[in-house]
């Protein structure tokens, strides 16, 4: 019983009659034995009480059709009608029953309502009369638009049941989904571990799985686990009471074995290849403050919690319960890696260096356990990242960084461009010779994470390419690239077997949620095997918006890559509103299902949606990426612009007069930024952007940082041209569009005064503009109560200034005077 299609009704009326209906019923419900004539509370008995019986309502969704005015259903016997609805607008009207059966109930999305007022969410929506038939009913149902509302009774559809077809994706389903964390696959390739999380109001909650991968077959564990480097076991830290036991597990027969116990606290535990010693990282606290009325800041993040904690690293020996400490100092160092043989251990160690960029240095070193003597691989370099291993024999490591690390090796911008920082490329150093090698140089695709393989000796890793994230394979040998053929367009990450050729991974595309493959790998290698669709209960028999490629040429003669969805029920000859979204920071937009904005939920509630990845986003190689540094959002908004005027042009069905865009983060600032520079935006969203770029450089919590990124050697004393000129704030009477500002009032990243003095200026310039609040909340929107407020805030705002129609935004907000 699903939506798929409108019957044959007027749609362009105000009343819309249900005309088929889903039955199931003809339970029989005969009077009970009355053993007394009153119950424990002294009343008498009902037969009106018999329609309260239990009785699932889900069984209608496999009941035979039922057009007919009668009601079906013998005398004295319980029965059910449902029929579903579909929306892409906010519906605010009346549900009558003209005619009804004397004893009834009725169910709205499984929760009892009554006949009456209404108001309908966006979606699909089922409806269930349950009701003790007198052998003579009839049931007559209609839907009355709202006489105010303009579109609402266009916006409602009947299901068709006789179809059996599809509903739309809501926003109530994409914040219930579950996701995927921390794979790993034994040494012999045929276990996994992972662990599943959901969002809740009361905060994460976690379930961790062991499964096999050769039948799929899994068991719940009660807690995170890691498998043991040689041998196929997994382990776990127990504690009980106050001590900290090391527990292992044999996957088989799921037994026990106490290799541990009162382990040494620490931050962090990882167990050596050997299988013979733990690697701790223990924390340090720093410097308190004599005086806990006043605080003296050491350092511009001394705000941010635990900035002033430091770590060292210190061995346990299982054998002996000997703990040593390895190293020493006031800066933090930690192990991305340690040999096969136990031997070497692979450090980082990050210090801060203000008064230049890059303002955080980075010093890689490999310390050899048996003579304690530590080689310096990489010297203070501040545009290293932190993803670092090993080769199989320990002679090479691989690393990411920025096309300016190890003295630029790897940068083909040239002198007159400054690459992105956050542009990674793989590099691969020689351990004895200090020989580097830029193994991505000539790469378009951004690398992201990376492992080195001890089966096959090959490097996979996982990169940005364009709106995708795809599986590679990179020969130390020969350099060598090539794409590892993968169902999904979005690669989430990717474990390795230690001894054996095979890979797991977790991948989603446009139209799915999050799955889990095996594949085997090097001269066996095969296709990828499905083990799980994770949220296929979830999204089970939904409607995918339709989603299209689409490349727009620049001004400047470069292709942008964008994409577009198209609404449900899509018909050509119809004009539609359009939302424009694009990146909210350095990296591209993806082609995932699950996203903090949502296209496929927007395209089902009548938009199209055009996604563009303009100039200054990774994964279209270095010279592409470097647009975002010290543009301060010129470049970007062009090609947002063009393609949005483009796209409008090329596509007759998109109405050019009602165009909205929406952008969160950088994303919010350019948001604001497009309207000081463009008209064709009826209305704009932005949630938790940049209204003046010194504010954000000097006081969010890594706005300095992030600056190092997009404003490279730019500050504001030398560079106002870009921390003036093209922050929104100081040209707020340019802007014409209706404005809604979004933050979260207790955000960290870009400060809440950003949105504030923005939404305030738009006010003493008398334009059309609001602001929302959400409290509680940090850059992002986590909770899913309040995640569900924001998403529908956004719509009823595209709602008001798109269609025309305020009525779901005059429902959150009704006018109040003061």
């Amino acid at each position: 019983m699903l939506v798929v299609s409108a019957m044959a009704v007027s749609l362009q009326a105000d009343t819309i009659p249900v005309g088929q209906f889903r039955y199931a019923g003809g339970y029989a419900m005969p009077k009970p034995v009355l053993i007394d004539s009153t119950d424990v509370n002294a009343k008498p008995y009902d037969a009106k009480s018999l329609l309260s019986s239990a009785l699932d309502l889900k069984k209608v969704q496999d009941g035979q059709l039922w057009s007919d005015l009668a009601a079906p259903g013998d005398s004295g016997t319980l029965n059910l009608l449902g029929f579903d609805v579909e929306t892409s607008d906010y519906f605010k009207g009346k549900l009558n029953l003209d005619k009804a059966p004397k004893q009834y109930e009725l169910y709205q999305d499984g929760k009892k309502s009554q006949p009456g007022d209404i108001t309908l969410l966006p979606g699909a929506h089922t409806f269930v009369v349950k009701y003790l038939s007198e052998g003579h009913d009839s049931l007559k149902v209609a839907f009355v638009a709202d006489s105010a509302a303009k579109v609402q009774a266009s916006a409602l559809r009947m299901a068709d049941p006789s179809k059996g077809g599809n509903s739309v994706c809501t926003i109530e389903q994409q914040v219930k989904a579950r996701r995927y964390s921390g794979m790993e696959l034994s040494a012999d390739g045929k276990w996994i571990l992972y662990a599943v999380y959901q969002s809740t109001n009361e905060g994460t909650d976690w379930t961790y799985f062991l499964m096999e991968r050769s039948t799929g077959r899994k068991v719940k564990l009660q807690q995170s686990s890691h498998w043991l480097p040689q041998t196929n076991k997994f382990y776990q830290f127990r504690r009980e009471g106050r001590k900290l036991n090391l527990v292992v597990t044999d996957p088989a027969d799921l037994h026990d074995e106490v290799w541990a116990e009162n382990l040494p606290e620490a931050q962090h535990y990882d167990m050596f290849p050997t299988e013979d010693r733990l690697l701790l990282r223990i924390g340090q606290e720093g410097p308190k403050e004599l005086n806990p009325d006043a605080y003296q800041f050491l350092h511009p993040d001394d705000r941010q919690p635990g900035w002033r904690e430091r770590s060292y690293l210190a061995v346990y020996d299982l054998k002996t319960s000997v703990t040593r400490q390895l190293t020493f100092g006031y800066n933090s160092l930690w192990c991305p890696d340690i040999s096969a043989d136990g031997r070497k251990l692979l450090l980082c160690k990050s210090e801060s260096r203000l008064t230049a960029r890059p303002t955080k240095l980075m010093s890689v070193y490999v310390l050899d356990l048996e003579t304690q003597q530590l080689d310096t691989l990489v010297n203070r370099d501040g545009f290293i990242g932190g993803s670092l291993c090993f080769s199989p024999d320990a002679g090479q490591v691989a690393l990411l960084g920025s096309p300016e690390c190890l003295n630029g090796v790897g940068n083909v911008c040239g002198p007159e461009l400054t690459p992105s920082m956050i542009d990674n490329q793989l590099y691969i150093i020689d351990v004895a010779t200090k020989q580097v090698r830029p193994m991505t140089r000539d790469f378009d695709p951004m690398v992201n994470q990376m492992e080195w393989s001890k089966a096959d000796n090959q490097i996979y890793f996982v990169a940005e390419n364009r709106d995708s994230l795809s599986i590679y394979t990179l020969n130390p040998k020969t350099g060598g690239i090539r794409m590892i053929e993968q169902p999904e367009e979005v690669v989430g990450a990717v474990s390795l077997s230690a001894k054996a050729p095979v890979a797991v991974f977790r991948g989603e595309s446009h139209n799915h949620s999050w799955r889990l493959y095996a594949m085997e790998l090097g001269k066996k290698a095969r296709k990828p095997v499905l083990l799980e669709d994770l949220n296929a209960d979830i999204y089970e028999g939904i409607e995918v918006a339709e989603c299209k490629p689409w490349v727009c040429r620049n001004s400047i003669g470069d292709d942008v890559c964008c994409r577009y969805y198209l609404p449900n029920g899509f018909d050509p000859s119809r004009k539609y509103p359009m939302i424009v979204y694009y990146y909210g920071g350095c990296s591209p937009t993806s082609r995932d299902f699950e996203y903090t904005y949502p296209w496929t939920i927007w395209a089902a509630n009548g938009y199209v949606c055009l996604v563009v990845n303009p100039s200054g986003a990774t994964g279209f190689g270095q010279k592409w990426a470097a647009r975002h540094v010290n543009t301060a959002g010129t470049e970007p908004a062009r090609d947002i612009i063009e393609a949005t005027q483009a796209f409008c042009k090329e596509h007759e069905y998109v109405d050019a007069s009602r165009l909205g865009c929406i952008g969160a983060s950088y994303g919010g600032f350019m948001t604001q930024y497009l309207q000081t520079v463009t008209d064709i935006f009826r209305c704009a969203v932005s949630h938790a952007g940049i209204s003046d770029h010194t504010t954000y450089w000097g006081y969010g919590y890594w706005g300095y940082d992030y600056s190092e990124v997009s404003m490279a050697n730019s500050y504001p004393w030398n560079a106002t041209e870009l921390y003036v000129d093209n922050s929104p704030i100081y040209h707020a009477d340019r802007i014409k569009s209706s404005m809604l500002f979004l933050h979260g009032d207790e955000d960290t990243n870009v400060p809440y005064n950003n949105s504030v003095q923005m939404y305030t200026a738009l006010k003493l310039l008398g334009k059309d503009v609001e602001m929302v609040s959400i409290k509680g909340e940090n850059h992002g929107i986590r909770k899913p109560s309040r995640r569900i407020l924001w998403h529908n805030v956004t719509m009823a705002w595209f709602a008001r200034c798109l269609k025309d129609d305020p009525t779901w935004w005059d429902a959150l907000y009704p006018k109040r005077t003061l």
